[in-house]
């Protein structure tokens, strides 16, 4: 057998393609075993799967010196080796990066930040004492923001310095004056303007806030994740969909040469999909001629 050292460097390096094609295949399978359990981006997925093949490598190669490289058996041990590792990276990321849940008092205290925005009400122009759709599409779009961007907190029933104001007259316009109705309506709202699978991600809580003394006030937290996808609101029928993102403390809408630029930086396309992309692309040009 051969040693390391014997193999010429053209031989190495007409390997090297075919490492990191065997690499990111493992890895994307290991990805798709873990669906759900580990999150990792492809290159990350990637340098594991490399190590996990070679650590497996060596290890079939010291139980059992005269296996060949393609077999079922070596195969199977450096795709168990990957997926062992992306587990243990994604178990292990997920530990240390975990993040402190902040009270909604804590939250009030700090004050609005590119991750945190009051809102006083959802429904009730304070000007007018007067129902606002208005209101509606404020929150629809602020929520879009934080889902297309870091993610954030919402919090509704609170001003801009901070004062909780609670949710009275948002509830009383509703026919039954209550959070469990209050919840039903602003889901239906998320739904309607953002789209089913990006409100399903948005958490709905109430708390009970101190006003003073022994008075508190009702406040509603929506906290929204960030989005594996992009998420656009549709501020009504016939009307073109907005891609609405977090700059700042501020909620900004995207042009549409900057939505595209900002799609394709933020959610890229995986290697499979960028090379179909470009095939069909090349199959409709050669039709056009």
């Amino acid at each position: 057998m051969r040693s390391l050292v014997d193999v010429p460097v053209w031989g190495v390096a007409a390997a090297l393609p075919v490492v990191l094609l065997v690499a990111w295949a493992l890895g994307g399978i290991a990805r798709w075993l873990l669906r759900g359990r580990a999150r990792l981006g492809v290159a990350t997925s990637v340098v594991i799967a490399i190590l996990g093949t070679s650590l497996g490598l060596l290890v079939t190669g010291w139980v059992s010196p005269s296996a060949q490289l393609w077999s079922p058996a070596t195969v199977l041990l450096a795709l168990g080796f990957t997926v062992a590792g992306i587990a243990l990276y994604g178990a292990v990321a997920a530990h240390f990066q975990h993040p402190q849940r902040e009270s909604v008092a804590e939250l009030l205290a700090a004050g609005e930040s590119e991750r945190v925005e009051f809102k006083s009400t959802a429904r009730v122009n304070l000007r007018t004492g007067q129902k606002d759709e208005r209101m509606e599409q404020v929150i629809a779009k602020t929520a879009c923001a934080f889902l297309n961007a870091d993610g954030g907190t919402l919090l509704i029933g609170v001003d801009d310095l901070g004062t909780p104001l609670g949710l009275d007259a948002d509830l009383a316009t509703l026919k039954t004056p209550d959070v469990d109705r209050y919840e039903l309506w602003l889901r239906d709202l998320l739904t309607t303007a953002l789209g089913q699978n990006a409100a399903a991600s948005v958490v709905v809580e109430f708390a009970q806030v101190p006003t003073g003394g022994d008075a508190e006030a009702t406040v509603c937290r929506l906290t929204c994740r960030p989005s594996p996808r992009p998420v656009y609101l549709r501020p009504g029928k016939g009307t073109a969909p907005e891609l609405w993102v977090r700059a700042g403390n501020s909620t900004r809408q995207l042009t549409v040469d900057e939505a595209t630029e900002y799609v394709m930086h933020r959610w890229p396309l995986n290697l499979g999909s960028t090379v179909a992309a470009q095939f069909r692309a090349a199959v409709r040009f050669s039709e056009q001629r």
